[in-house]
């Protein structure tokens, strides 16, 4: 029998085309039945569309059943991808300019600090609601595999109280590995064997081999410093590497974020940064990527879809580990990746019971995580502050916990840098004010949140650059 893949958030524009062309670059897998799922019928249409035209070209038996309900499209489903952004745009906007007011300065907003903590308490009680449905009327041995942010915080959620078996996927430890091949001069990413290992976005090349030599964190900071271009745009983890021996595997923009260091003061904030590319530390960056992103795929969609339908090229298959993981369950082929899964032991100086990114081996058998051993001590130290901030927002989350949520907020890195108490007790109410839409949890808070605001004088005091882009709802 042909699998069953559902997409929820299949309206996305980045990930559900990519992860199905993937898919159908698998021999095996050009028969399976996928059911895509988005609360906007609009995007929907124009990804399905799409999608239905690859096939078409191809002459190949999948087939996409399209539907607005979400159970139809999970019911029996063997693999569940999760592509949404809950709040769309609207609230990511929310997430990024509130923040700024009290001088937060996020460039992404949508792992950690304030932003990401937001973004956690919109995503649970959408994730344990697609937990509920795959519980009830998914395939018995379906497997949940999370693209969303924030990841770990997700993850963790659906592990603790979605009873569904949960994998979290990101591609950042692809493009690092990717700038250290480049670096050291390798003709190709294949040359250079690494393991990773930390927390989604501070994930830590611990080891790195380059034609069977083992590179030193001196080495590669000396590669990292002569590299014309990285030299300019990766400042930030640069330095991490300077200081810490081990470089990160997110972005610059992300790191930046994530840390008590570099985005604390507004006039030294461009010293870490570049603005040639969003991703390199910009403010509001990619708020700004994702709604450009949006606009621009609805404006040239008419010639997009007069461009779908190309062949189907196994050399165009991208690097995200879905398709790998599902190939290797079904045809028993041995894929290692690096997955976002419960600790239990894997990372020893980190709590059981978190959410690491470490290596994984996936065939017929099933998903197998071997032991990493200790994180080098920085490194896990920079870890467990982010931890103790995801364990707070994700229990804050599942039980619409107010002075919960805010102690979080207190205890992320760049806003107890930057805020004092009462600031982030007024902040937290600005926002869950400003995005009740999309928290159920929080019933009987809001009221009480707006009565602190209208009856007590704003505490933030700091200005800087309104984010460049303000944008519109999306699924």
């Amino acid at each position: 029998m042909p699998i069953k893949v559902a997409f929820i958030g299949a309206g996305s524009v980045g990930f559900t085309r990519r992860l199905f062309r993937d898919l159908m670059m698998v021999p095996e897998l050009t028969d399976t039945r996928f059911a895509f799922h988005d609360i906007s019928q609009r995007n929907l249409d124009l990804v399905t569309r799409l999608c239905l035209k690859d096939i078409e070209a191809n002459g190949i038996g999948a087939t996409i059943h399209s539907t607005t309900d979400r159970r139809a499209a999970l019911e029996g489903a063997d693999y569940i991808i999760n592509c949404t952004r809950i709040g769309g745009l609207e609230a990511f906007e929310k997430d990024i300019a509130i923040p700024l007011k009290y001088g937060v300065d996020q460039c992404v907003g949508d792992t950690l600090c304030a932003g990401g903590l937001m973004y956690a308490q919109r995503n649970i009680p959408a994730i344990l609601a697609f937990c509920r449905d795959i519980r009830e009327v998914a395939a018995s041995d379906a497997l949940f595999l999370n693209y969303a942010n924030p990841m770990a915080m997700n993850i963790w959620a659906a592990l603790d109280a979605g009873g569904v078996p949960t994998v979290g996927l990101c591609h950042g430890v692809q493009h690092g590995h990717w700038q250290i091949a480049e670096v050291l001069g390798a003709d190709s990413r294949e040359q250079v064997d690494i393991i990773a290992a930390g927390i989604n976005h501070q994930t830590w090349y611990i080891r790195i081999r380059f034609k069977g030599r083992l590179i030193g964190g001196d080495e590669l900071l000396a590669a990292f410093e002569r590299h014309p271009q990285f030299s300019r745009t990766e400042k930030v983890r640069i330095d991490v590497l300077r200081r810490f021996g081990y470089y990160s595997t997110e972005s610059n923009g992300h790191l930046s974020e994530y840390l008590p260091w570099y985005r604390k003061r507004p006039d030294q904030i461009h010293k870490w940064i570049d603005t040639s590319e969003w991703i390199h530390g910009e403010t509001g960056g990619y708020l700004r990527f994702c709604t450009e992103g949006r606009h621009w795929f609805e404006a040239d969609y008419d010639n997009l879809l007069e461009r779908a339908g190309g062949p189907f090229d196994p050399t165009e298959r991208s690097d995200e580990h879905g398709s790998y993981i599902i190939e290797s369950l079904e045809t028993g082929r041995i894929y290692r990746g690096h997955f976002n899964v419960r600790n239990a032991g894997t990372i020893s100086n980190l709590p059981d019971d978190c959410i690491v990114e470490v290596p994984g081996y996936v065939d017929a058998n099933g998903i197998s995580i071997p032991r990493v051993g200790e994180l080098p001590l920085a490194c896990a130290a920079t870890c467990q502050a982010s931890i103790d901030v995801q364990r707070m927002g994700v229990r804050a989350g599942l039980a619409g916990d107010v002075t919960l949520l805010k102690q979080a907020m207190l205890h992320d890195p760049l806003v107890g840098a930057i805020c004092e108490p009462p600031e982030v007790w007024q902040m937290v109410d600005e926002m869950l004010v400003e995005q009740a839409p999309w928290l159920p949890q929080y019933p009987q808070s809001i009221e009480p949140a707006r009565h602190r605001l209208t009856s007590s004088p704003p505490t933030h005091h700091r200005s800087t650059s309104e984010p460049k882009t303000h944008g519109d709802q999306s699924a």
